[in-house]
């Protein structure tokens, strides 16, 4: 159950984000001369406060209901963690209530922030059309390219592995998304949200060259 709440809270909460920092984005390219201050740091923590919260409303009803089922003795999940299609399948209690409302919640999870997302993107788009120099162009996309990637690899994993009915899903076509969406997307998440920063590429390659130049002193 601990790891099902954990495992499920900073999957939501995650989702919820995403339209913040399409927002994020959505500012500072619509808006430049007023990042700093829509974007404050009140603003910020906010907004990383309205996305937990609205994380724990999401998965709070079907982990309570989940909660109260019975399993067998036969106790072996066939997953390498307590994923939701392994656990209803060694259940004994009707799980159909369980699976509806679970499909339910990531559905409208997901069609609500990619709606809030697209939204986003739709006026940075027009934004980015309307700007004559090729340079200005470039830096534009630069600036959403690496959330885009981020964007493309979390919904595309998660559509398939929550929006579908949970239990009819083959095992180890479960497996596979889960590795993608628990594993490949974290690993990639430093290359992309921040090598791809220019200010952090310097700092590393000053770092790089101090540590290559100190024992020549």
């Amino acid at each position: 159950a601990a790891q099902l709440f954990f495992t499920f809270l900073l999957g939501a909460s995650e989702f919820c984000l995403l339209p913040a920092m399409s927002y994020d984005r959505y500012v500072a390219i619509c808006k430049p001369l007023h990042y700093t201050t829509i974007m404050s740091s009140k603003i910020c923590m906010q907004l990383v406060f309205c996305c937990w919260l609205a994380g724990s409303f999401v998965i709070f009803p079907p982990l309570l209901l989940g909660l109260n089922f019975d399993f067998s003795a036969f106790n072996i999940v066939d997953h390498f963690y307590c994923a939701t299609t392994s656990l209803l399948q060694i259940s004994c209690s009707d799980t159909q209530l369980l699976v509806t409302m679970g499909s339910i919640s990531a559905l409208v999870t997901l069609i609500v922030t990619l709606v809030m997302v697209i939204i986003s993107y739709t006026y940075i788009a027009l934004r980015i059309l309307k700007i004559l120099s090729v340079n200005q162009r470039k830096k534009a996309f630069s600036t959403c390219s690496s959330h885009m990637i981020m964007i493309s690899l979390s919904y595309g994993s998660c559509i398939f592995m929550y929006v579908k009915p949970l239990v009819k899903q083959r095992t180890s076509f479960s497996k596979g998304i889960a590795v993608l969406n628990t594993s490949v997307a974290p690993l990639l998440n430093p290359f992309i949200y921040i090598l791809w920063n220019q200010q952090v590429k310097t700092a590393f390659m000053n770092m790089v060259h101090k540590i290559v130049s100190f024992p020549n002193k």
